[in-house]
């Protein structure tokens, strides 16, 4: 039969081969995808993917020499060195799904499960993290591990590994899988033909990096820890941050994927090698993925990007995928990894800071927040002596050394604080006093030079004691402390990405927010905690912040989710996180958005914070399978044709667009998001009970959105162990003009005892009469 398939479709594009396509436009890397892999077997398949090739080459000699890639284990497709004539006559041929240009990606870049609730208490009999993941398999796209950290140590007691791996550890430089892997870090393999095509052969003399999956680059090694690390006790930075140090899923298996490369010390993530890390990820047995890179709107199609293909498989596989929102905030509609068939995290705090004293001339002090290891001495400089109009930045600089100075500086808009460390070491500062606004100052483990953060009124006060005294005033800095429990969290950081998304508005995105601020984990020994070549320093463990932090907890608490309910898909998986969330902080006030001084709103947290105990018994939940991601792809106008090639047979499984309406308000997703709400909508959502008792009762209610009526029926849901599953409408009524503007409210369904919350978003655009419509 696949011999068949290949005959069939080499005939079909028979007149694309009867020429050569001449042209001297320069080659690039294109992926063609082409959907399910219909042959199930690797060879005969990547031969298929050199004959595709061959139509557009003289030979398939060619045609060979062009190929990066074969993707031929969990989809079909293949990468490959084009021109654009070339990539336009594949586009052009009738099984091939899509083409497009491989893109470079970037990265998103302890007490945090604690915070969590999932302590290691002497007093638990069984801590939670101890008692579940010991089968799961935790997939890490990234810039690869350090091998030797105690983080991917066999802890005593694990058991083999799990006989459904299917993965290998890859020998490569300074990488020798007898001695790197074990049954604790039991995958490793790296890709390099992307970025090598990208960028260049890889010059590691000038470019410190690793041919294999050892990482230099330490976010593969941080971020794969925070997931799934062992236990490690007394784990700190310099003394900062002391504690047990572990993963999400202490016992869960690891697997690396080295997806991500350094170049000028800046990790680079090409399509083309994601695609290929999935390929193989998919084949290998992992059950979960965390994935922490993506890309700044404008987003592309969803089956014209590598992340979005390879977890749309993965999620056919029953392989959840979880991605990073992004580092863009806080404007709007600049959020990533958008599809619905994965989850989206964004990045807030934890109850744990780092105040740091500033004191002046033994008068006063005032608090601020850093990670300094060391006391700090100098005289308080005003950035006016030193930069034009008091801006600190490298082309404002008047030419005068600031030795032995600590200078203060103000932040102004489009001047980071980033930008001012590198103008006050150009001055030869001692150190950087930064003051911005109230919703900005964090704790840096400084790239350049040592910075004390603190907001603008307390910079004022700064500023006014040194303009007033008769001299400079002496600065002393203390070595940074740390404090747990006194600062209300969390609080969504400034920079984390939020909704609306900008492709599909009518799934709310982010899903979920999760710890992402000043995270300790593991990080290679070699390697500076701020990569500089400056930086003489090497430690074990570092602190790291941004989505890229956030993404690998809540890929954690999956793996852990999965090891008690193995039978769950990803889409149940994702539902229990997101209606067991929290939109509360620990001041039982409203989580702050940052960059604001306004509560959030679902598109800075999604569902809201991320609460692990809950999430593992979440009373109802929202399922998806396949055909519902068939119903959302038919409503953004994909073809029936298309969406046949990319889903994977099964009984049941209708790939037509029958009686579709234009809109995605009833995927039965956790939250519930209309962006166009013209006239009274009624709308279907199904939950399943999966709680402890076959016989449940949950009452519903709503929080309007302001100016929308909101009609729940039926009001009351009976599970029987005969009915496990009920749906329920959601009616709509707009009752106010109103034009681009959102609004937020809540559905709950309750037993007494658990809350099961979504999220409800809805624009409001009158434009017409009030017309009734139904999408059930």
């Amino acid at each position: 039969m696949a011999t068949y398939h290949l005959q069939c479709f080499l005939g079909l594009s028979f007149a694309v081969s009867l020429y050569f396509i001449h042209t001297t436009s320069a080659s690039h890397v294109y992926i063609v995808y082409l959907g399910i892999n219909q042959f199930h077997d690797p060879i005969l398949t990547s031969k298929f993917h050199i004959q595709v090739l061959s139509n557009v080459f003289a030979s398939e000699e060619d045609a060979k020499r062009s190929i990066l890639y074969s993707y031929s284990n969990s989809l079909s497709g293949f990468s490959a060195k084009l021109n654009s004539s070339q990539a336009t006559t594949l586009a052009k041929m009738e099984k091939v799904v899509s083409v497009f240009r491989s893109k470079t990606l970037k990265l998103h870049t302890t007490r945090s499960w604690d915070f969590l609730g999932l302590t290691l208490d002497d007093s638990e009999v069984t801590p939670f993290q101890f008692a579940y993941g010991h089968e799961v398999v935790v997939g890490i796209f990234d810039t690869g591990v350090w091998p030797e950290s105690e983080s991917f140590q066999e802890m005593p007691g694990m058991g083999p590994i799990p006989s459904t791996w299917k993965g290998v550890c890859v020998k490569g430089e300074k990488f020798e899988p007898e001695k790197a892997c074990n049954r604790k870090l039991i995958g490793a393999r790296y890709y390099l033909k992307g970025f090598e095509q990208a960028y260049g052969p890889l010059n590691m003399s000038s470019n410190p990096e690793y041919r294999s999956a050892r990482d230099f680059l330490g976010h593969g090694t941080h971020t794969a820890s925070t997931a799934a690390g062992s236990i490690v006790k007394n784990a700190s930075f310099f003394g900062i941050g002391q504690g047990t140090a572990r993963g999400g899923a202490p016992w869960a298996r690891v697997a690396v994927y080295k997806i991500c490369w350094g170049k000028n010390r800046v990790g680079r993530c090409t399509e083309a090698d994601i695609l290929a890390a999935f390929d193989d990820a998919l084949h290998d047995g992992v059950h979960v993925i965390s994935a922490s890179f993506g890309a700044t709107p404008p987003l592309p199609p969803f089956f014209a990007s590598s992340a979005d293909i390879g977890s749309f498989h993965a999620m056919q596989l029953g392989i959840a995928v979880v991605f990073s929102a992004g580092n863009d905030g806080p404007e709007p509609s600049l959020v990533q990894n958008v599809a619905p068939w994965s989850l989206c995290v964004a990045a807030s705090t934890i109850d744990r800071t780092f105040p740091t004293e500033i004191v002046l001339d033994n008068n006063f002090s005032i608090m601020g927040e850093s990670i300094i290891s060391k006391e700090i001495k100098g005289k308080l400089a005003s950035a006016v002596t030193y930069f034009y109009d008091g801006v600190c930045n490298s082309e404002n600089w008047k030419q005068k050394l600031a030795t032995g100075k600590i200078v203060l500086c103000f932040y102004t808009p489009g001047l980071v604080y980033e930008m001012a460390q590198e103008a006050v070491k150009t001055a030869n500062g001692s150190g950087l006093i930064f003051a911005e606004p109230l919703t900005k100052p964090i704790a840096e483990v400084e790239d350049t030079i040592p910075t004390l953060h603190v907001d603008i009124s307390q910079g004022t006060v700064i500023g006014n004691y040194l303009s007033e005294s008769p001299k400079l005033p002496v600065v002393k800095i203390a070595p940074t402390k740390t404090i747990i429990g006194k600062s209300p969290a969390p609080t969504v950081v400034y920079f984390s990405s939020r909704g609306p998304s900008t492709i599909s508005p009518d799934i709310l995105k982010p899903d979920i927010t999760a710890p992402g601020i000043n995270i300790l984990a593991a990080w290679p020994s070699q390697t500076p905690p701020t990569l500089q070549p400056s930086d003489g320093r090497f430690v074990k463990w570092n602190f790291q912040s941004g989505t890229s932090m956030s993404c690998p907890h809540v890929s954690g608490v999956v793996a852990l989710l999965k090891s008690v309910h193995p039978e769950w898909s990803p889409a149940a998986l994702r539902s229990a996180i997101m209606t067991t969330a929290s939109k509360r902080d620990t001041s039982h006030d409203s989580i702050l958005a940052g960059g604001s001084v306004a509560g959030s709103s679902p598109f800075d947290i999604g569902a809201g914070h991320i609460n692990p105990l809950k999430a593992m018994d979440p009373g109802l939940i929202y399922d998806m399978q396949t055909s519902d991601y068939i119903l959302f792809l038919c409503n953004i106008d994909y073809t029936q044709e298309r969406i046949k090639r990319i889903v994977l047979p099964s009984p049941g499984v209708d790939t037509s667009c029958k009686n579709v309406f234009k809109t995605n308000a009833n995927v039965n997703y956790p939250s519930i998001s209309v962006s166009n709400l013209q006239s009274t909508l009624t709308i279907k959502r199904t939950v399943r009970n999966v709680g402890w008792g076959k016989t449940a009762i949950y009452y519903g209610t709503a929080k309007e959105p302001d100016g929308v009526e909101v009609v729940i029926w039926p009001r009351v849901l009976i599970f029987s162990p005969l009915k496990q599953q009920i749906s329920y409408y959601i009616t709509l009524n707009p009752l106010k003009k109103s034009q681009g503007r959102y609004d937020f409210g809540e559905i709950v369904w309750s037993d007494g005892f658990h809350y099961v919350r979504s999220p409800l978003v809805v624009l409001v655009n009158i434009s017409a009469d009030f017309i009734v419509r139904s999408t059930i």
